[in-house]
């Protein structure tokens, strides 16, 4: 059997150069790595804060909407995380999602009370901060590898 209990430094390995250069590859620059677990918590408590704050017979036409949103923005997440060399260019369509999110209860509802009002708008805010952070780490990744930046 294989002794794998030394462990050596990775540094003597011969591959190393190519090993970091194809993380450097896959990471595409990204500063906020961080940023996408909590895009994919936001989307899920959009998902389900109208159950969580009991605004299903208050809100009817919220519901769905609150749903469809926070699996959107969870699929963002999602993308984020799985190809970030292709996704971050989808950062600005957080930044308008949030910015949806803040206007949405009166527009789609009837209405609205205060709860419903202030939890829109927290998520809105929080959505369009991390779209803002996405897209501002997209930008400089794409500077920083000599490419022009993805609108």
């Amino acid at each position: 059997m294989a002794n794998v209990s030394h462990r050596g430094d990775i540094t003597s390995h011969p591959d190393v150069t190519e090993m970091q250069a194809r993380y450097a590859r896959m990471l595409g620059g990204r500063d906020v790595a961080l940023v996408d677990g909590p895009v994919f918590l936001l989307g899920l408590y959009c998902a389900v804060s109208p159950w969580i704050l009991h605004y299903t017979t208050s809100q009817p036409p919220l519901v769905p909407h609150n749903l469809i949103v926070g699996i959107a923005i969870g699929l963002l997440a999602l993308g984020f995380t799985a190809r970030p060399e292709r996704m971050y260019g989808l950062s600005w369509a957080m930044c308008a999602t949030g910015i949806w999110m803040i206007v949405s209860p009166w527009i789609v509802g009837d209405s609205p009370d205060a709860g419903v009002v202030v939890n829109n708008i927290i998520i809105g805010a929080l959505a369009l901060l991390l779209g803002l952070l996405c897209a501002g780490a997209s930008a400089r990744g794409n500077t920083r590898a000599g490419r022009t930046p993805q609108v």
